[in-house]
């Protein structure tokens, strides 16, 4: 059995390795269309934001919990992963309006990177986040298991909140309306598709991504590329207040080979879940990967290889 580093820093005992973070809230209900007939791979889910930008108060959003535990008891679903099976499609690239430390490295707030919030199974969690180039111009990018805990199980009261930084909200707290991942993810728990996207309300008049930018998107890339993460980790000696960095090469998880996802040395821990994986430095390219989960005997932070089956469900929610 392997023994795993949760991004909360709990170690999570799960063959399969699971890191996650989630946040839910309490009165928003969620109207499941997990099956999808025009797209049988995606995972949806319409949100009822009434009130949730309000629930958000600074001291729930303090209290908040890393819920990368979510991703653990999402693994028990399946027990394994069939990422031997990941889809892999022509490389896709959609522009966006906008060395190698081993530890993370604090990191100026980005406009478009932020916190999410979310309550699941009664309980707040908190995730990261990013804004991405859309149709909708409205769309986050973030874990799987930040937006579902299972068939017909889906974060409510999900908020993203851009640029926060030690309880400042600069561009507001923005709302979602719907919320989609992977039928992989949300039937099984597998790890090797880990990403999930929600679809924000406006804000006012005015959409997302023409407030904070949104980050240009790549798939089915090839591996072992140059990445840069962001995220807010929360467990100690991380705060959760402030946005962090980790900066490396992509090499394949040997550990658990069968699940297909890729590493970069990073030692951020709960609360960094979801946060975007761009190529290159910085955080101005294209995104192309999430946090998703590590281990405990190194720092490494794992993400899903983007391929067909994550471009299929970002198109469904890009043009939501």
């Amino acid at each position: 059995m392997t023994r795993t580093r949760s991004l909360a820093a709990t170690l999570l005992s799960l063959s399969a390795a699971a890191v996650l973070a989630l946040v839910g809230a309490g009165s928003a209900h969620a109207a499941s269309s997990s099956s999808d007939k025009a797209a049988p791979s995606v995972a949806s889910a319409i949100v009822d934001s009434t009130g949730a930008a309000d629930y958000w108060t600074s001291d729930r959003m303090r209290a908040a919990i890393p819920g990368d535990v979510l991703a653990g008891k999402a693994l028990e679903r399946g027990k394994s992963s069939s990422a031997a099976s990941v889809l892999k499609g022509p490389k896709t690239k959609v522009a966006g309006t906008t060395g190698k430390p081993s530890l993370a490295q604090p990191a100026n707030p980005v406009a478009h990177i932020g916190k999410v919030f979310f309550t699941l199974g009664g309980a707040n969690y908190v995730c990261s986040g990013n804004a991405v180039a859309a149709t909708n111009k409205s769309t986050v990018a973030t874990a799987g298991h930040c937006v579902s805990d299972g068939p017909n199980s889906h974060a409510t009261n999900f908020v993203f909140v851009p640029a926060y930084e030690n309880g400042a909200r600069p561009y507001g707290t923005w709302t979602a309306k719907a919320l989609y991942t992977t039928a992989q993810w949300e039937g099984s728990g597998d790890i090797s598709y880990d990403t999930g996207f929600a679809v924000m309300n406006q804000l006012g008049r005015a959409f997302l991504t023409d407030v904070v930018g949104g980050s240009g998107v790549a798939f089915n890339e090839d591996r072992g590329l140059q990445y840069t993460s962001y995220g807010y980790p929360a467990a100690k000696p991380f705060s959760g207040e402030r946005l962090w960095s980790c900066t490396g090469t992509a090499t394949k998880d040997t550990n658990n080979p069968q699940f297909n996802t890729q590493g970069i040395p990073c030692d951020m821990n709960g609360g960094s879940s979801g946060g975007p994986w761009f190529i290159g430095s910085g955080p101005d390219g294209f995104q192309n990967s999430v946090n998703s989960y590590g281990y405990s005997q190194k720092p490494v932070m794992y993400g899903p290889y983007w391929g067909a089956a994550i471009q299929e469900t970002y198109v469904r929610a890009a043009r939501a």
